[in-house]
């Protein structure tokens, strides 16, 4: 009797500890409640099954244990049985992909009012680049990627002369606006991922994956990188700032573009250029020599 009481305990206590447990999600802060929903009703497919299971075996072990004198009946087969656990089973893995699957496609559809803004990984710090003024992000290639245009955007391309670029792991959204998020890897697999956004996505170096959401609060929200990417890995992280459009705007007017980083480096390197030729020329070099 001791087994199948230790059994029904474990069922039992699961099932409380579940429903108590003082660990869950952080509050959500974004449109996707579609997504927790999603999570719930995994839970009680699966918590289901686990019952189920638990209070079965509790039985068997009950039912069919050792006594002096009985005779075990040997039943290879039961149709009926077959049959009850293929429908229940297909019953239960459908409640739980359909839903995800309806979810994910709306995960991936983007509203067509939605605005854009890119992310950009690599070991191990995030960078941003939102459109100009003319609303388009100029095109990129590795190949244009060097100490000046870490972003790798395309210098003959005018949509990216007005490109905003961050440069720094912070970035700003305006509250109750959807915004599509543009996700590129220059070096090997990432994950973006927000909690409390309840979204993430893979970072394909060579691709661009994308996903959408509209922030719901004001608020600080911590940015993580949701795939192992090397030995700097769990430095790699965020803030996502969602402020109202007011001040959202005000903080993206003080952001560089583009050219005016292209600018800065070429002036950055006159002076230095000025300054080796200054350092070679003076006469203290010549009577060195």
């Amino acid at each position: 009797m001791l087994v199948p009481i230790m059994l029904l305990l474990v069922g039992l206590g699961t099932v409380v500890f579940h429903f108590v447990s003082p660990w869950w999600w952080t509050p959500i802060a974004s449109n996707w409640g579609y997504i927790d929903d999603t999570i719930i009703l995994t839970f009680w497919v699966t918590g289901v099954v686990f019952v189920g299971v638990v209070l079965f075996i509790a039985w068997c072990t009950y039912r069919y244990r050792y006594q002096k004198g009985k005779k075990a009946d040997y039943e290879p087969e039961n149709a009926k049985l077959e049959w009850w656990l293929t429908i229940l089973t297909t019953i239960g893995v459908a409640a739980m992909l359909a839903p995800g699957l309806w979810v994910w496609n709306d995960f991936v559809t983007v509203p067509e009012d939605a605005a854009e803004f890119e992310v950009v990984a690599k070991q191990w710090e995030w960078t941003y680049r939102f459109p100009g003024k003319d609303g388009k992000l100029g095109t990129t290639d590795a190949k244009y990627i060097n100490d000046d245009n870490p972003f790798g955007i395309n210098p003959k391309d005018k949509n990216g002369r007005d490109d905003i670029l961050i440069d720094d792991g912070e970035v700003h959204l305006p509250i109750n606006q959807p915004v599509k998020v543009l996700l590129r890897s220059i070096d090997v697999l990432h994950d973006f991922g927000i909690v409390q956004f309840r979204a993430k996505m893979d970072m394909v170096p060579g691709t661009v994956t994308s996903f959408w959401f509209t922030p719901t609060r004001i608020g600080e929200f911590d940015v993580l990188c949701f795939e192992l990417c090397g030995v700097g890995h769990y430095a790699m992280r965020g803030m996502v700032v969602v402020d109202s459009v007011s001040d959202f705007q005000a903080w993206l007017d003080e952001q560089p573009t583009f050219a005016q980083s292209l600018a800065e480096a070429e002036s950055d390197s006159d002076k230095s250029s000025n300054r080796v030729f200054s350092e070679a020329s003076s006469p203290d070099r010549e009577i060195a020599r």
